[in-house]
């Protein structure tokens, strides 16, 4: 992690929370559901588009934090294959800001030294989408910082399905044999692939659902709910998020020292007994 100052100023709100982190105790991966933009905005009688272009604040601010903190990878939720179901002019405008975060973005991306990967069925998406995040994907090739990957036509069922049809194909074909297709096959075919699975999972707005999300990833991982509207998700609330995650304690099935004591027996308690 960075030296204090360069994170978060003397005197700023974020201080305090930065100076209560463990270093050696940040997640790897933080994932976000980005939800409440459209409730933001009725909450406010405008558009709902208003509260996705209110939301691109809120993208800057976390990925600004997440390079300082020098956490590894932030994945975040832009797009499910659900969200097709939304009216036309609503979708034309977020992959208009989409396009518009990009362009503005790259010059900062590139002078934090973020990497920019976009998972999900890309192929699928407006050839004028595709052309910008080829163009941000190979501009920040090289980039040896923060990972930012940007979940986009994106749905977690459907990439489970892709691996399993690619499998059933690959030992067809004689590839590979059955025997190999184990968990980490799969884990090694799955869009996320380069980067650990997620440590922690941020969803905003006060629903607690994982919406279709990393449904694979998040198998171990913790998850923080908090009812704040993403547009209004700052640094400081992503700093107690962190906090949070840092207040617990991970077993990834198995049992913590208290309860590993109460299934000891008295006479395994020294070596001599």
């Amino acid at each position: 992690m960075r030296h204090l100052d360069d994170i978060a100023g003397p005197g700023s709100p974020e201080r305090a929370l930065v100076e209560r982190l463990d270093p050696s105790r940040l997640p790897k991966h933080v994932a976000i559901i980005m939800d409440g933009n459209g409730r933001w905005a009725n909450a406010r009688h405008l558009p709902r588009v208003e509260g996705h272009r209110a939301g691109i604040q809120a993208v800057r601010q976390t990925v600004e934090m997440i390079a300082r903190l020098e956490i590894g990878v932030v994945t975040l939720y832009a797009f499910s294959t659900e969200n097709w179901k939304r009216p036309r002019h609503e979708v034309v405008t977020l992959m208009g800001l989409l396009k518009h975060y990009l362009r503005s973005e790259l010059a900062t991306m590139l002078e934090n030294n973020l990497r920019f990967v976009p998972i999900g069925r890309i192929e699928q998406l407006d050839p004028s989408v595709r052309r910008e995040l080829e163009r941000t994907v190979e501009a920040t090739a090289r980039c040896t910082g923060s990972t930012i990957q940007i979940a986009l036509n994106y749905s977690g069922r459907q990439e489970i399905t892709d691996v399993v049809r690619r499998a059933v194909i690959a030992a067809r074909a004689g590839e590979i044999e059955p025997d190999v297709i184990d968990e980490t096959w799969i884990s090694q075919h799955l869009s996320t692939a380069r980067v650990p699975d997620p440590d922690l999972l941020i969803r905003t707005s006060g629903e607690q659902r994982i919406s279709n999300f990393l449904l694979w990833q998040l198998a171990y991982s913790e998850i923080y709910f908090t009812p704040v509207l993403w547009p209004d998700f700052s640094k400081i609330e992503l700093l107690n998020a962190l906090l949070d995650y840092q207040r617990r304690e991970r077993r990834f099935g198995g049992l913590s020292d208290e309860g590993r004591s109460l299934f000891t027996a008295p006479g395994d308690l020294s070596a001599g007994s």
